[in-house]
């Protein structure tokens, strides 16, 4: 089913940035083709942009640290898979390990490369990575994939506990919540929340037969859902059918 993750403060929509960019340089990386190997180099480029402006690191571990410390209060727990639940925290413990150990800034060792620096300076102007304004980048391009491939682990070794760590924490927000049958009454719908923990995220999930994709537009007190039809000729318009859908509510 197609799902849409809509985050309700900046904390998880960077987490979510990041995860969207780990998983294109991971595929790209894997694909192999040098135009792949491109795009994956400009989403690492695009993740130092995103962890310079977040204090990342910290907030991670703390993440990790509290849920470790409930995840140990729920041993024992007759309802729950001792087995399963021993993966992941040893699975937060070697993370934050990780984490830890490396005592540099997060992507310092790529800042500090001069070359990647130069290219990436000449990322930011269109077209501006052509042959002929970086020809060692053309030739870097033209090498071995086998040799590319071991270029990029050295400079994801010290972003992969980042792309570890943000996977735990968003798989556990993922899990959290109650998901609910609902529909939306000409593609809109609306609900007000209460309580005193208010939502992290809500998830939407469509039917794949649903040929229409959600706006949200939320806060703490109430959530607005809109089902639109793409058009590409002009703006997407709102359905005018009912639209079946589940709706989870994520909270840490």
């Amino acid at each position: 089913m197609p799902s849409y993750d809509y985050p309700f403060n900046e904390r998880i929509r960077t987490l979510l940035r990041l995860e969207d960019l780990f998983s294109k340089v991971l595929f790209n990386v894997e694909a192999g083709h040098e135009f792949n190997h491109h795009c994956a180099l400009l989403s690492i480029f695009q993740i130092l942009d995103v962890i310079d402006r977040a204090e990342l690191k910290a907030d991670l571990l703390q993440e990790l640290d509290r849920q470790k410390i409930v995840m140990n209060g729920l041993l024992g727990n007759p309802s729950i898979a001792e087995n399963v639940l021993r993966n992941v925290i040893s699975e937060i413990e070697t993370t934050s390990l990780a984490l830890r150990s490396n005592a540099i800034k997060l992507g310092q060792t790529l800042r500090d490369n001069e070359w990647l620096m130069s290219i990436k300076q000449r990322a930011g102007i269109p077209g501006g990575v052509c042959e002929f304004d970086l020809p060692s980048y053309h030739f870097w391009l033209g090498l071995d994939a086998d040799r590319r491939k071991d270029d990029f682990d050295i400079w994801l070794k010290p972003l992969l506990p980042i792309c570890d760590g943000l996977r735990i924490i968003l798989q556990i927000l993922r899990g959290s919540g109650v998901t609910t049958n609902l529909v939306a009454f000409n593609g809109a719908y609306q609900q007000m929340l209460g309580g005193t923990k208010p939502a992290q995220m809500l998830r939407v999930e469509l039917s794949d037969d649903d040929k229409c994709f959600p706006e949200v537009s939320a806060n703490k007190y109430a959530i607005n859902i809109r089902f639109n039809k793409l058009d590409f000729t002009e703006r997407p318009k709102q359905c005018d059918v009912d639209v079946k859908f589940t709706l989870t509510l994520c909270n840490l």
